[in-house]
């Protein structure tokens, strides 16, 4: 069980702490905003009953790995999502999600630069990849601006849409082993 004061940190504008089952409905409203998952239509949420799994999956990934994704808030309002957790036990995968009245605010940039801090302090040897479907400038610009480079670009496996290109980016060359484990998945 995610003990979430020993889960929590900070930024100089917002305080991240690990999701709680509380969060549910607020979670769900960002989830099925089409405005956050227009870019990524396979995290879209139709019921709260995705969301309460992903919670699940979110906590399960603190307590496996001593990271995962926290809820960002500045001061009393929820601000969105973001964090690191392990990716098929080669690299930490690092994303985020914020409601659309805190977009262009650096908050990403703030989240990335926390989660980076924290994936890099827990376990080094591991680097630090992102995710992104081609098209979404908005989440490309905050990738790059947190110092992760393209290393690979190919079908989005999975996708009902055959047209849709994953983007994988990374703060350090992968080997092919890794590239394999991160792409195939």
């Amino acid at each position: 069980m995610v003990d979430a004061e020993a889960h929590m940190t900070s930024t100089s504008r917002l305080v991240l702490r690990a999701p709680e089952p509380t969060d549910l409905e607020r979670l769900f409203d960002l989830y099925a905003d089409p405005r956050v998952w227009g870019p990524d239509p396979l995290s879209r949420h139709d019921d709260p009953g995705q969301t309460e799994r992903m919670i699940g999956n979110w906590r399960a990934a603190w307590d496996r790995d001593g990271l995962g994704m926290w809820t960002a808030w500045a001061g009393d309002e929820f601000v969105g999502i973001g964090g690191c957790f392990v990716r098929c036990g080669v690299a930490w995968n690092l994303g985020f999600r914020l409601r659309p009245p805190h977009w262009g605010r650096g908050y990403a940039q703030e989240i990335s630069a926390a989660a980076i801090a924290a994936a890099h302090r827990r376990r080094a040897e591991l680097p630090v990849t992102a995710y992104l479907l081609e098209g979404n400038d908005q989440s490309l610009r905050a990738v790059e601006r947190a110092g992760l480079s393209r290393v690979w670009r190919g079908p989005d496996a999975g996708n009902p849409d055959t047209t849709a290109i994953r983007l994988l980016y990374s703060d350090q060359p992968l080997s092919p082993e890794t590239l394999t484990a991160l792409t195939e998945v």
